[in-house]
């Protein structure tokens, strides 16, 4: 499903025009990406959490190369499902 099934599902079920929840969509997802930027996490109740990770320093290799290469600690967006999301998925979606 892309961002766009999900506007046209959204218009269809609330008769709100297509730009119009575009625009929510977007807006949210801009918040979401704001609040993170400022190391402030996310929380959805019943849906999940946005939350900012720390990855430690580690050592990677350059294969081409042939040699190694120390990755710096970095910060990383991360979804974290709530509990009701992830027993509903379970649920519902068959496995295989």
């Amino acid at each position: 499903m892309t961002k766009a099934d999900i506007v046209k599902n959204i218009s269809d079920q609330t008769g709100v025009d297509k730009t119009d929840v575009q625009m929510i969509a977007e807006k949210f997802m801009d918040e979401i990406k704001n609040s993170l930027q400022k190391n402030n996490n996310v929380y959805l109740r019943g849906f999940g959490s946005f939350i900012v990770k720390t990855r430690a320093e580690k050592t990677g290799r350059n294969i081409s190369k042939n040699t190694a290469v120390i990755i710096p600690a970095h910060n990383i967006p991360s979804f974290k499902p709530s509990k009701t999301f992830v027993e509903s998925v379970k649920k519902t979606v068959p496995v295989g």
